[in-house]
C-alpha cells in the first residue's frame, strides 16, 4: 500500500474530494473549509501528486485501489476533471464504498469524438509532447485553459497558480500516466448503470468540458442531477465557490448515508 496524503476538515456526512490532473489537495483547501461547516470533508492527493507516493504502473485501477484503501468510510465521492474519471471507477468497482457521486467539471469520456463532446485529443497529445521539453510550461498552459474566457481570468489564474505551485509538480511519468487516462478512459458504460444519486456540476464557460456534455450524460443516466453555473469555467469551486458549495450542500442534504 502506498502512502496517500489526506486532509480532513469538519464533522458530519462524509464527502471525499478528488482533484484533477497535475493538482493536489491544496487546490481545495479554502473550498473544503467552506464545505466543512456542515460536513466532514476529506481532500486526498492522487498517487504521485502533492504528498502522496508514486505508483507504478500509473493506471486508473491502481489509483482507485490506493484511494479506497486510504478512505475507510462509505462516502460521497466528488471528482473534479480527471478526478471525475477516478470516482466513476471507484463507484463501479467498489460500490459498497460510495453513497453518491458528484462530477465537477468532469466528463465520462474526456476527449471529443464524432458523437461525444469533449476536449480535442490533439491538444492532449500536444501536452504529452511538451512535457518532454518543459513540464513547467505545459502546466502553465493547462492552468490558463482552465480559466479561459472568464471575466476575471487574471485573478482566477493567479489564485490557481498560488494553490498549485504550493507543492512540487508530479514527475513526468505520473503526468504522462494521467494524460493517458484522460485520453483512453471511457466511463460512459459505468455512468449509465449507476443506481446511486449522481450530481453533475459544469461551468457554462468551460473550454475543457463543454456544457452539452451534461445533456449527453443525462441521456445515459436520466436520474442524474445536472447543474450549470453560467459564468464559471473549469474551476467553479475557485471562481464561484459559494454557488458550487450551495449545489453540493443541497445534494448532500438529500442523501442518506
Amino acid at each position: 500500500m502506498s502512502k496517500i496524503h489526506l486532509e480532513t476538515f469538519g464533522q458530519g456526512k462524509p464527502i471525499v474530494l478528488v482533484h484533477g490532473w497535475a493538482m493536489h489537495t491544496g487546490i481545495w483547501r479554502a473550498f473544503a473549509r467552506q464545505l466543512s461547516q456542515n460536513y466532514r470533508v476529506t481532500c486526498i492527493d492522487l498517487p504521485g501528486h502533492g504528498h502522496s507516493e508514486k505508483i507504478e504502473p500509473y493506471t486508473l485501477e491502481r489509483i482507485s485501489d490506493e484511494l479506497v484503501k486510504a478512505v475507510s468510510e462509505r462516502s460521497c465521492w466528488l471528482g473534479w476533471s480527471l478526478g471525475a474519471t477516478v470516482v466513476l471507477d471507484i463507484a463501479d468497482r467498489y460500490p459498497e464504498r460510495v453513497s453518491s457521486l458528484v462530477l465537477l467539471a468532469g466528463n465520462p469520456l474526456f476527449t471529443q469524438t464524432g458523437q461525444w463532446p469533449g476536449m480535442d485529443i490533439h491538444l492532449l497529445d500536444e501536452f504529452a509532447e511538451q512535457l518532454h521539453e518543459s513540464g513547467q510550461v505545459t502546466l502553465q498552459r493547462f492552468l490558463s485553459l482552465q480559466v479561459k474566457g472568464l471575466p476575471d481570468h487574471k485573478a482566477s489564474l493567479k489564485a490557481l497558480k498560488t494553490s498549485v505551485f504550493e507543492c512540487d509538480a508530479p514527475d513526468a511519468k505520473t503526468l504522462q500516466g494521467g494524460l493517458k487516462i484522460l485520453k483512453q478512459a471511457d466511463m460512459r458504460p459505468v455512468l449509465s448503470k449507476l443506481n446511486i444519486p449522481v450530481s453533475v456540476i459544469l461551468g457554462g464557460l468551460d473550454t475543457l468540458v463543454p456544457v452539452v456534455a451534461g445533456q449527453k450524460m443525462q441521456q445515459l443516466l436520466p436520474s442524474l442531477e445536472l447543474n450549470i453555473i453560467d459564468r464559471a469555467g473549469h474551476v467553479p469551486f475557485l471562481s464561484h465557490g459559494l454557488k458550487t458549495a450551495v449545489i453540493i450542500s443541497r445534494f448532500m442534504d438529500e442523501q442518506c448515508i
